[in-house]
């Protein structure tokens, strides 16, 4: 990559690993506003989920406003609005202003994903690798925010740890203004002769109801609709492999070794578990699951990959609870299933620019993380159910059971494509 390219990279990973510290902070802080604003678990959940709710609905609008105003307008608003949300949640003396801060944090963090890669995929040209670096800026946020929250919230008050958790979104902010986007001469002269690589049409600057249409009539393919497929498997398995995570870690470590990293008497004991380490270790296994994904989308044709990244999962999904029987063999399946499921995220993003128009970028990245984290989301219910009503056994034959769905739909792209 040229030096513009890598700037581009660097903001664009930074951005993203700061929209996964705040999304998974809020669960840590959780524990503290319980008590601090002596509400049910119920009523705090619900001001959450809506939360949570408009970070993954809000993408679709969020990609409309990418083809019409561009994407680095919208990356600043997102770093600026989540830092103040987080001001604004530190500064919270009742439950009202706490759902708005965290409701603010959810609007402004939607548009993050449509901007962030519809501006990777139209204006870096190593686009597989460079959607691997962005995944691993977000591995890293999704796995040192939580921890370094619960650290943080071992020296200051919660309201502080809101507070502190703001500055370096705004730092983001400030060096993202440096950053060039525009499009190269080559880009501009690709934009004339049929697509814009900013993003839009004709129209751009005005969002009507007859614009979102057309273009998302350009999307109306079949292609594109097959990638769509993929990508809602993905996000069910994603988030029925991760809620739960930790207590099946727990449940299944139990039984292998017991060691104690903090006083049991610490009211921060919980969040220092080895179960939560191993947790964090798995996540951070990601990080070289985002590589691995970059590096085989500029390697291969990325429907391959993905027919043999998902045929990985279904054969790691059912072997997971037979590994547990040995230390060695559980870590290693585990490590391997965190690599495995993070590989995937390079190659759909790939896969949506390769089966996407330019000028429409933005809305497909929207349509794609309304699949992830609207339809995806039902992933943690499915999951919760399935332990409910059977066991951890019958759960990752689920599992295995949506990789081979999405294993065989990539399958059906790729011959298409052929």
């Amino acid at each position: 990559m040229d030096h513009t390219d890598r700037r581009i990279v660097l903001f664009t990973s930074a951005a993203h690993g700061l929209v996964h510290t705040y999304e998974l902070s809020i669960p840590i802080l959780m524990t503290v506003w319980l008590a601090e604003f002596s509400m049910t678990a119920a009523t705090l959940g619900l001001i959450v989920t809506i939360g949570y709710g408009l970070f993954g609905v809000g993408a679709l609008p969020g990609g409309v406003l990418v083809d019409r105003y561009g994407s680095k307008p919208l990356i600043l608003a997102c770093l600026g609005g989540m830092a103040a949300s987080f001001v604004l949640v530190g500064l919270s003396g009742s439950i009202l202003s706490l759902a708005l801060a965290i409701g603010i944090w959810g609007v402004t963090a939607s548009v993050y994903h449509p901007a962030g890669l519809a501006l990777l995929s139209t204006r870096v040209e190593r686009t597989g690798m460079a959607l691997g670096y962005h995944g691993i800026g977000g591995n890293i946020g999704i796995a040192l925010g939580p921890l370094a929250t619960a650290v943080l919230l071992l020296w200051f008050d919660w309201r502080v740890v809101s507070m502190l958790l703001a500055i370096p979104a705004v730092v983001v902010l400030v060096l993202g203004f440096f950053v060039d986007t525009r499009p190269t001469a080559a880009q501009s002269t690709a934009a004339a002769d049929g697509g814009d690589p900013a993003g839009g049409n004709d129209t751009k600057g005005k969002v009507t109801l007859s614009t979102v249409l057309e273009d998302s009539r350009a999307l109306a393919t079949v292609a594109f609709g097959l990638v769509i497929v993929v990508v809602m498997m993905n996000g069910l398995y994603y988030r029925a492999f991760l809620t739960f995570l930790p207590d099946l870690l727990g449940d299944l470590i139990d039984g292998l070794v017991t060691i104690e990293l903090v006083d049991p008497e610490s009211p921060y004991a919980e969040e220092f578990d080895l179960a939560r380490y191993f947790y964090v270790a798995i996540l951070i296994a990601g990080v070289f699951g985002q590589y691995l994904g970059g590096y085989l989308a500029e390697r291969m044709a990325v429907e391959r990959a993905l027919v043999y990244v998902f045929g990985s999962l279904v054969l790691l999904a059912l072997l997971f609870v037979p590994a547990s029987a040995t230390p060695a063999t559980f870590v290693a399946i585990s490590l391997l299933l965190g690599v495995t499921v993070f590989t995937i995220q390079p190659l759909e993003q790939a896969a949506v620019a390769k089966h996407s128009p330019p000028g429409t970028r933005g809305l497909s990245f929207g349509y794609t993380f309304l699949a992830i984290f609207g339809i995806g989301a039902l992933g943690a219910g499915l999951a919760g159910l399935v332990l409910t009503v059977a066991s951890v056994r019958e759960l990752f034959v689920v599992l295995a059971g949506i990789a081979a769905v999405a294993a065989a739909t990539a399958f059906v792209l790729r011959r298409r494509g052929e």
